[in-house]
């Protein structure tokens, strides 16, 4: 199966108190590159994080994001300043002694004294958050896979028929590249036979020049390998896997193949064709950039 490199995946899990969201977003990327962000209380969950998603996705520009809402009691801290509280109805105490008045002092007022009382976060049960996270994460996960496959398939079948084009072209370029040789003797001839009408020329010596000009614009080698590259393309579509760093490799071969017999061909019909070729080559390492 071929995966794309771009894809979207949320999940939502709400139990034990907590609810805990997860949204991912991946684009194309060389490596495999993962952005966190989430709340400090979590971050000492990073690594088994970063371990979950590297079981599933191989490469991408992975941007995380985790939102955390708990109301479960193990999760808060409530925390007294009981020298800030000391010292209030102490001095509660000391006006209403001093200037003898009702020392009618509640705890209603002390709740309104700023910092007497601090709320903190816990990280809380860390096994049943990391439960509670984990399922969220790997079901973001999946949600993003299938996206990410259903982009790949679509991927490997414009791939396919893009490929079909090059075996035109390269059946194309293959058919006339027999004919140069004999194109070239007979313009050879003809050239020969027009600047010395009267003169007459050894056989050996045009069949000799005939050779070396084969030898020089032979493309059988680059052919052949262009063939066996596009072989080994459909092939590797056909693999599991992160299989985009071998596809964009293998591209870049068959560009340089297609480089070669252009500069070797000295056939202005070759050449349209090559230019042809490495269109439609250029169109497919557009197209595997993509893939995972």
């Amino acid at each position: 199966m071929i995966y794309s490199m771009t894809g979207y995946g949320r999940c939502e899990i709400e139990e034990n108190q907590r609810k805990v969201t997860v949204e991912m977003s991946a684009i194309n990327h060389r490596y495999l590159d993962i952005n966190m962000r989430m709340p400090k209380l979590l971050a000492h969950f990073e690594e088994d994080i970063r371990k979950i998603i590297k079981k599933k996705v191989a490469r991408g520009k992975l941007d995380l994001n985790i939102y955390c809402y708990s109301m479960a009691t193990e999760d808060i801290d409530i925390i007294v300043n009981e020298n800030i509280c000391k010292g209030y109805i102490e001095g509660f105490s000391k006006i209403a002694e001093t200037f003898n008045i009702e020392n009618d002092m509640k705890l209603s007022h002390l709740m309104q004294v700023n910092d007497l009382i601090t709320i903190q976060k816990k990280s809380g049960d860390n096994d049943e958050v990391m439960a509670t996270l984990t399922k969220a994460l790997e079901t973001a996960l999946d949600e993003l896979l299938v996206m990410r496959l259903r982009e790949g398939e679509a991927l490997k079948a414009d791939i396919l028929q893009k490929t079909e084009g090059l075996n035109k072209l390269i059946e194309a370029i293959s058919s006339r590249s027999y004919l140069v040789v004999d194109e070239y003797k007979r313009k050879l001839e003809a050239r020969i036979a027009s600047l010395l009408e009267n003169v007459s020329v050894d056989p050996g010596r045009i069949a000799a020049e005939v050779v070396l000009f084969a030898d020089k614009c032979a493309v059988d080698e680059e052919l052949t390998r262009l063939k066996s590259h596009i072989v080994q393309l459909v092939s590797i579509l056909e693999e599991d896997g992160a299989v985009g760093r071998k596809l964009d490799f293998l591209m870049q071969e068959i560009n340089r193949e297609a480089n070669t017999i252009g500069s070797k061909a000295n056939d202005y019909t070759i050449t349209k064709y090559v230019v042809s070729l490495k269109t439609e080559v250029e169109k497919i390492r557009e197209q595997v950039q993509n893939i995972e």
